[in-house]
């Protein structure tokens, strides 16, 4: 491992050391491991990759009051910081700007190997057993209902609709994770997204069986 991969993990330790459990450290090591596996069956810069992992959510808009460049920015600083290489740095800049899924209709401006890794990886880390924890661990951070019958899931967000919703958790489900299998990139990525998506569809009839009392 190299010195700025390094340096990279330090740096994101610390500067997400009180962050919301969902996006905090580990959530960014369970991405660049996730990265790292999906690497193995492609042609890639693994360097970039790394780096774009470790970083892509080093300033998550959510926690900033909804502005995208700060992420962006921040990681950009800490790489020219480093005199990290500057073709490089554009490149690493160019998949954080695209990762997320931003209510899924958002098209990317950018296109390379290297983002559809750290993108699957990414969407790996919101769906299964992690996706299901990570989820009610922020619904309850935004202070959310579990549920609600009421209140239906809205298949057709805006991005600015997606980023502004308080609906219920498991409405969150039908919005984003249940989608994900059908958005990876890589082969890697698909196979390991349709046992977490199995998992998430089991988790969901056991849960409304609960919550109707038929278990």
């Amino acid at each position: 491992m190299n010195d700025i991969i390094l340096l990279t993990i330090d740096f994101v330790k610390r500067q997400l050391k009180n962050a919301e459990g969902g996006h905090d450290w580990f959530h960014i090591e369970r991405v660049w491991k996730n990265a790292e596996a999906i690497s193995k069956g492609e042609s890639c810069d693994a360097e970039i990759v790394a780096l774009a992992a470790l970083l892509h959510d080093i300033a998550d808009a959510k926690f900033h009051g909804g502005d995208e460049t700060v992420g962006p920015a921040t990681a950009r600083n800490w790489l020219v910081s480093n005199g990290y290489s500057e073709t490089k740095l554009e490149h690493i800049i160019a998949i954080i700007q695209n990762v997320s899924f931003k209510g899924g209709s958002v098209a990317r401006t950018h296109e390379s190997i290297e983002l559809d890794i750290v993108q699957d990886a990414d969407r790996l880390d919101a769906i299964g057993a992690i996706g299901i924890a990570r989820t009610f661990n922020y619904g309850g951070f935004k202070h959310r209902a579990i549920y609600d019958p009421e209140i239906e899931p809205n298949l057709n967000l805006s991005k600015e609709d997606y980023k502004a919703s308080t609906a219920p958790t498991i409405n969150h489900f039908y919005e984003k994770l249940l989608l994900l299998k059908d958005r990876m990139n890589t082969k890697t990525g698909k196979e390991l997204a349709l046992e977490r998506h199995r998992f998430m569809e089991s988790f969901l009839d056991q849960f409304y069986a609960e919550w109707n009392g038929l278990r």
